[in-house]
């Protein structure tokens, strides 16, 4: 049980390296590059990539990192492992903050995004400055989740 135990942590170590790293991309490059073009084109890239990123490969990263996570701390209870609980239980909590970021915040702006008929420009005045600010609240959370999976994986024994 110890083994399938650290696996579950690996498995959850790398998927939410995975997450951090997609939502990193998008603070420090997809967003700044999208700032720098027009409404008409700022507003048809994010409702592109908003079509197209819900797919197997994201979807094994989201929501597997905090589902491997908690997974992981249910494990430590079961597979007699030694230390790091803490950083375990961290790590699962932001994982699941960032979902709940997602759901509540991001993919509702989305979905108006592809909704609304409105002008461009009226479009992304109501749309870009939160998204992106609740961007960095899941790009922090997501890689202190990681971080925090990672200080799991380094402390625990057994």
């Amino acid at each position: 049980m110890v083994i399938v135990s650290k696996a579950v942590l690996v498995a959850a170590v790398v998927a939410a390296g995975l997450i951090a790293g997609l939502f990193y991309a998008y603070t420090v490059s997809v967003m700044p590059g999208l700032a720098q073009a027009d409404d008409h084109t700022f507003v048809t890239a994010m409702r592109r990539i908003n079509d197209v990123i819900v797919n197997g490969w994201f979807m094994l990263s989201f929501l597997g990192a905090p589902l491997l996570a908690v997974a992981a701390v249910v494990l430590h209870f079961t597979s007699g492992a030694r230390g790091g609980l803490p950083w375990l239980v961290a790590g699962a909590v932001l994982l699941v903050a960032m979902v709940i970021v997602t759901g509540a915040i991001n993919v509702p702006m989305n979905n108006a995004l592809a909704a609304d008929t409105a002008d461009f420009a009226a479009l992304r005045a109501l749309f870009e400055e939160p998204w992106v600010r609740w961007n960095t609240v899941r790009t922090v959370a997501s890689a202190a989740g990681f971080g925090c999976l990672v200080g799991a994986l380094v402390t625990r024994s057994a």
